[in-house]
């Protein structure tokens, strides 16, 4: 008799052992997937200044050509009239 009690305790023992592992488990996986989704976001927004930076030179450099344009129409237009 005391054998199959005995065998129950371990066999509850045991379960609850591989509940708290599972349980711990879980955690660990959860906090797997909110650093790896901080990660990502964290890569969104870098991409996002890294386009903003882009647009920004892009418009810089368009700018300089207008004025390089401008001034060498300044400077024909001197050349050609005196």
């Amino acid at each position: 008799m005391w054998g199959r009690m005995e065998t129950r305790i371990a066999m509850i023992r045991a379960g609850m052992i591989l509940l708290a592992t599972c349980c711990l488990s879980a955690c660990g996986l959860a906090d797997t997937a909110v650093t790896g989704a901080a990660g990502a976001a964290s890569e969104v927004e870098a991409a996002r200044q890294g386009q903003q930076t882009e647009r920004q030179v892009q418009e810089r450099v368009e700018a300089a050509q207008r004025l390089d344009a401008e001034r060498r129409r300044d400077a024909e237009a001197s050349d050609g009239g005196g």
